[in-house]
């Protein structure tokens, strides 16, 4: 009878410990196939749903060039999965606009792609094809003006002036300080090596290259207060002037 009721016990202990396994494996199978469906509904809603599609466009920093021709030039297309879209193709597209000196588009979840562009900033003008033309620090030529603004010195060469060479004569305009600026009313650039600013009054500074052009500009300041025709400071450790009182 102890016999028996011990071998009881024994398949009783013994039937608990299978039924535990059972369920301790069921229990894995279950959070298994509940992760599964979770990432396989994430996958599809973030992929494959119209949950996070592109619906539309946020434009930032362009002031002068317009949203409008922001988003034409991005030609982002709407409907498809936000997480797919290529934005660096949007990037190439909106960077291709002259006036456009950086891009960065990004994901603004969860309907939106967010545009943010820096916009060039001009310091001269210059002669292009019969037109107006603005240069910035870089030497890089956007946009177009019926008339030069005011505050923007133009930029005379004999012919279109290749880009190394306005690229130096526009480090030369961005360096100058404000009180040397407002006196400019144009450059002749000749080459990359021989760059001259004419004064509104008349008067002539021989700048040379743009190497140095913040020491030159340093060097004019205390310069100009000598009554001359040329002052030279292509070579700003060794000044020149020459020539009588402007008229």
């Amino acid at each position: 009878m102890a016999s028996r009721s011990a071998a009881d016990r024994s398949r009783r202990r013994f039937a608990r410990r299978q039924w535990a396994r059972r369920w301790l494996t069921g229990r894995y199978i279950v959070v298994a196939a509940a992760l599964i469906a979770l990432v396989g509904g994430a996958i599809y809603t973030v992929y494959f749903s119209s949950a996070l599609a592109v619906q539309g466009v946020d434009v930032v920093g362009a002031d002068t060039i317009g949203e409008e021709t922001i988003e034409v030039a991005a030609d982002v297309p709407t409907g498809g999965a936000l997480a797919t879209l290529d934005l660096v193709a949007i990037e190439r597209r909106v960077a291709s606009l002259a006036a456009v000196k950086s891009v960065d588009v990004s994901r603004q979840w969860p309907h939106d792609v967010r545009i943010e562009v820096e916009e060039r900033a001009p310091v001269a003008v210059v002669q292009r094809g019969g037109q107006l033309r603005a240069v910035d620090a870089s030497g890089a030529v956007f946009n177009s003006y019926r008339r030069a603004p005011a505050g923007l010195p133009l930029i005379e060469a004999d012919i279109d002036a290749d880009a190394d060479a306005l690229r130096e004569a526009a480090t030369v305009v961005a360096a100058l300080p404000p009180t040397i600026a407002v006196l400019v009313d144009h450059l002749e650039l000749v080459s990359v090596d021989e760059i001259n600013l004419v004064l509104r009054d008349g008067r002539e500074v021989r700048w040379g290259s743009a190497e140095a052009s913040e020491q030159k500009s340093e060097v004019l300041v205390v310069l100009l207060v000598e009554n001359a025709q040329v002052y030279d400071v292509s070579v700003p450790s060794q000044p020149t002037t020459s020539g009588g009182p402007t008229p």
